[in-house]
């Protein structure tokens, strides 16, 4: 069986929430010094998404409107198995991948998209902002915004905007308005910009960005692609589908790899599935993959810190590089920040997820081998998990066990080309570390 397909009708109902299973509660966000940052959540956020980010109810209802939308966009999206993959590496192992890719937008992105921009819209909310790396979080609300009727504003980072000419383009078909960042439309971004004109922007400063515009007006919500509560909540209807796909596989997943930036693929991907862990019903391994130039889980400190790069949100418990981190432009914009998502930090801390680095020479390697195996051009952000998950097959090889690997592509290369290119011709940089 190399491809498994779930009905349109077996879309999940209910998202899983972590919260309610966690081995340890997670910190309240706080406030900093002289600054009331948590008082502001309301008038950045939707009331719908604050509800679930704070919830610790284990089960929450998907609303009808935004399960129609998920169907209309293509879910629920493949299970394969690496067949030729595994011929080529000559493992025992079996290695499945979960096609997020396979969405309009090619990556997993809308699953938060759209029940973010329903929820903003039922507050009466006429536009969103955001930020985004890569591009793909910017382009899924450009499009989820365009299913619900409203306008939106991306703060792209600016080495992406750069790199990544194309990804505007999509974001302008859709409706979406993109601005470089640091840009000249904020007075954080001013102020950036004016104290280096050159700036190669980061995920900090671009989420900075998109916040002030919120806060400044007032039919306008903030709209975030990964790290919080919220985000990871409705990401887990990917492993929701893995599971049931997995059951007609007739499989039990002993290694399961996602890439992490912020942690919303990874979580989504993986926490159904941490679940039974935690209950006691799994021995399966995690891993979390990020770029070996901005390792977080790996070398970041557990501790509070801002969200953004101006401090604009509040004090958040979790991993990170620090909130002035400034990641080296590798291609894999989607990854290149400073924090992770405090449910993934947590359980990164308990014991339960590992995390792993990978070089940028790496990853294009292993999405190259990935590619002519399967025929899939993955993104350079998904590359990190298929990495990891060609070594897992190799220790198989040597081992002679049969573990059940299972991976998710969380996003096509097709507009990375500029970073195969550059591979290909080996003119691609090292990573700085």
């Amino acid at each position: 069986m190399y491809k498994i397909e779930l009905s349109s009708d077996e879309v999940p109902k209910k998202w899983y929430n972590i919260n309610a299973d966690l081995p340890a509660e997670i910190p309240s966000p706080k406030n900093s010094k002289g600054k009331k940052q948590v008082e502001s959540l309301p008038k950045i956020f939707s009331k719908g998404v604050l509800e679930q980010e704070f919830s610790t109810e284990r089960y929450i209802s998907i609303p009808k409107e935004v399960r129609d939308l998920f169907m209309r966009m293509g879910r629920p999206s493949p299970l394969f198995r690496a067949k030729s993959l595994e011929e080529k590496l000559n493992t025992p192992a079996k290695i499945y991948y979960k096609r997020e890719d396979s969405s309009p937008t090619g990556s997993h992105k809308l699953n938060s998209a759209i029940p973010q921009a329903y929820y903003a819209k039922k507050d009466g909310i006429e536009r969103l902002t955001t930020e985004t790396g890569a591009g793909q979080w910017g382009t899924a609300l450009s499009l989820a915004c365009s299913q619900v009727d409203m306008d939106c504003t991306v703060y792209m980072v600016k080495v992406s905007f750069d790199q990544k000419p194309f990804r505007k383009t999509i974001m302008g078909i859709y409706g979406g308005k993109v601005f470089a960042s640091p840009s000249k439309h904020t007075e954080y971004g001013r102020k950036v910009s004016a104290e280096n004109p050159d700036h190669p922007g980061s995920l900090g400063i671009a989420i900075s960005e998109a916040i002030e515009d919120a806060l400044v007006n007032d039919e306008v919500y903030y709209s975030i692609g990964s790290a919080l509560n919220h985000v990871m909540l409705h990401q887990t209807i990917i492993g929701q589908e893995v599971k049931k796909q997995l059951e007609i596989a007739e499989e039990e997943p002993d290694v399961m790899i996602g890439c992490v930036g912020g942690g919303s693929n990874f979580a989504g991907f993986t926490f159904p599935f941490i679940k039974d862990k935690l209950d006691g019903n799994s021995d399966c391994e995690f891993i979390g993959v990020e770029p070996s130039s901005c390792p977080t889980l790996t070398q970041g400190t557990y501790d509070f810190d801002f969200g953004d790069s101006s401090g604009l949100t509040p004090l958040i418990k979790m991993f990170s590089l620090g909130h002035d981190f400034i990641a080296p432009s590798v291609h894999a914009g989607g990854l290149r920040y400073h924090g992770m998502s405090p449910q993934v930090s947590l359980l990164k801390d308990q014991g339960y997820i590992e995390a792993k680095t990978a070089s940028q020479d790496e990853i294009f390697k292993a999405g190259t081998l990935f590619a002519k195996a399967e025929g899939v051009v993955p993104a350079p952000e998904s590359s990190h998990a298929i990495k990891v998950a060609i070594d897992e097959a190799k220790k198989c090889k040597e081992t002679g066990e049969e573990k059940t690997i299972v991976f998710n592509l969380s996003g096509h290369g097709l507009l990375d080309l500029v970073g195969y290119d550059k591979y290909l011709s080996g003119s691609l940089p090292v990573d700085s570390k």
